[in-house]
Order: structure tokens, then C-alpha cells, then sequence
């Protein structure tokens, strides 16, 4: 585990889809894939249990299960990433127990789905789980999909009260990541912000001074390759190749149904597997049509 006064590396960080086999149960060697390939594309780290691995469709023993399989098939090869979920402050603390006895570096706290207008019940909660886990945390912070948010009054007053909040999962428009950063550097308590979005505006959001983004797999690749044109100093190159997968990247990001359908199956087909069951919405024959496409387009996986 980290020292709690590290930050997460930057970059672009892919969040692993869920997969499942034909008897609707995780499928064991889809993650394994998925795994192998985001690290051979130069992943600096791996998320799990994020939006993207449906994590609100799975029982408690099945996330138990992908965070054994992710813990053991990335084998120490980079940091894992543990999004945590939970109605009460107990289960929060519980699953973030036991993700770091497996071997998690960082968690991610998500709010609970208790629905308030005040920011103070979100603030707390956030407070409390942190209070009773020892590794570096940060919070989903995406009131577009999760429908709360803090201000960044609210996160700069998190991180002076709680040593252990290192990092802030953004989910919005580069605009308002920007102005996030901005307070909180004018406050005084910056602390790395990744935004997401399926990097709809990955270059934007670099230049508006993320560390990173958290995206899941199927443009992961390309998107390394830009990030890293883009601190190499190679903006126009780096504008290329987002204009070159902008298509894609708008038609999984639809809505999250969108995503966990056809997006995770672009990234299956390119690398290597098909999606044996779906838990969210079915495809259509059309929706499957535009997907192969895509995945044509984008080709084998880095």
C-alpha cells in the first residue's frame, strides 16, 4: 500500500468492463483479457468496479470475485484502483477493507444512492469512511450520472480534514473540471483531479490541467497514444488522433446502458473475445452493426 502521502500516477487509466458468461455469471477469462491488454497498451494503473463495471448490477460476493481476479491477474504489474460503493458508511468501510487486504493501492469512494439536497450528508459520509480506512482515497465526484456532487469548497475542506483524500474522480465538461481546479488551487489544497466521459474532450481536459483520465476500454489505447503525443508537445498530432476516434467515443457515450452494451463490446472484438450475456439493455441488430464498424475502424487493440 502506498504511503498516504502519494498521489496516483497520471494518465489515462482504463476502468475494466464487467463481462459475463452464458450462465449470466462473471465471465473469468474476459477480465483476464482485459487486464492484459490495458497494461501491454500502457495503463499506469486499473480501475474496477466503476460505472462501467456495473458495479450497481452485481451482488456483494460478485464484486468480492472481480477484485480477486483483478488483484491476482495484474499480479503487481501496476497499482489497482477499487471504486467503493455502499449505502452506509459500514458496507463502504467493509468493501474497502476488504479490497486492500487484496491488494488495492487506491480507492475510490462513490456516494451512496441516498438522494438529499444536502451537501452536508454527502460531506459527512465521505468524512466518516475515510476516517475508518487506511489507504489514499478519492471520491466520485459526477453529479451529471450519479445525480450529487460537492462544491469545491466542500472538497478542499475534505482534504484538510482528512489526510488520506489524495484524489478527485471528476465526471463533466472540461469547463467545469477547469473551474474545479481552479478553486481549489485558489483555496489552497489542489489535489489531482481525473475526469472521465469517455474522453468526449480528452485534450481539453489535459489542457485544463488533469492529471488524467479514467476511461474505459474500448479506445483506451488510442487515447494513451494521445495523452502522449499531447505532453510530448505534439498537440496537432494529438488532435488527429482524437478526431480519429471522436466517432466511437460519442457512440458508447450515449447514456451508460450505451457504454456497458456496445462499447464494452468494441473493446471485447478488439481484443480477441466476444460478450457471452448482458445484464443492461440487449443490443439491436443495428446497434451491433455500428459497433463492428467501429471496431473495424479502430482495429486489433495496441
Amino acid at each position: 500500500m502506498p504511503a498516504i502521502d502519494m498521489e496516483p500516477p497520471g494518465g489515462i487509466w482504463p476502468v475494466l468492463y464487467a463481462c459475463f458468461d452464458e450462465s449470466n455469471r462473471p465471465d473469468r477469462n474476459a477480465m483476464h483479457i482485459q487486464v492484459d491488454a490495458t497494461i501491454n497498451a500502457g495503463a499506469p494503473g486499473i480501475v474496477i468496479l466503476g460505472l462501467a463495471t456495473e458495479v450497481h448490477r452485481m451482488s456483494l460476493a460478485e464484486k468480492h470475485q472481480i477484485i480477486d481476479w483483478a488483484s491476482e491477474d495484474i499480479g503487481g504489474r501496476v497499482p489497482l484502483a477499487v471504486t467503493i460503493t455502499g449505502d452506509t458508511v459500514e458496507a463502504q468501510v467493509a468493501l474497502a477493507a476488504y479490497a486492500t487486504t487484496r491488494g488495492a493501492s487506491w480507492l475510490i469512494l462513490q456516494p451512496p444512492s441516498i438522494r438529499t439536497e444536502s451537501e452536508a450528508f454527502y460531506f459527512d459520509f465521505f468524512a466518516n469512511v475515510m476516517q475508518r480506512v487506511d489507504a489514499p482515497a478519492g471520491i466520485q465526484n459526477a453529479p451529471e450520472y450519479l445525480g450529487v456532487g460537492l462544491s469545491a469548497e466542500s472538497i478542499v475542506e475534505l482534504a484538510r480534514l482528512r489526510e488520506n483524500f489524495r484524489w478527485l474522480k471528476g465526471e463533466g465538461p472540461a469547463v467545469t473540471i477547469r473551474n474545479t481546479i481552479d478553486q481549489q488551487r485558489a483555496l489552497g489544497k489542489p489535489l489531482p483531479v481525473f475526469n472521465g466521459r469517455g474522453g468526449q474532450e480528452l485534450i481539453d481536459n489535459l489542457r485544463a490541467g488533469c492529471a488524467g483520465l479514467i476511461v474505459a476500454p474500448d479506445t483506451f489505447d488510442r487515447q494513451v497514444a494521445i495523452q502522449r503525443a499531447f505532453a510530448a508537445g505534439e498537440e496537432a498530432r494529438a488532435e488527429t488522433l482524437h478526431a480519429d476516434i471522436l466517432p466511437t467515443i460519442v457512440f458508447v457515450m450515449q447514456s451508460l446502458d450505451a457504454l456497458t452494451c456496445y462499447g464494452k463490446r468494441i473493446a471485447a472484438w478488439r481484443m480477441g473475445f466476444d460478450v457471452l450475456h448482458d445484464r443492461g439493455i440487449a443490443p439491436t441488430a443495428f446497434g451491433l452493426e455500428c459497433a463492428r464498424r467501429f471496431a473495424r475502424q479502430l482495429g486489433a487493440y495496441a
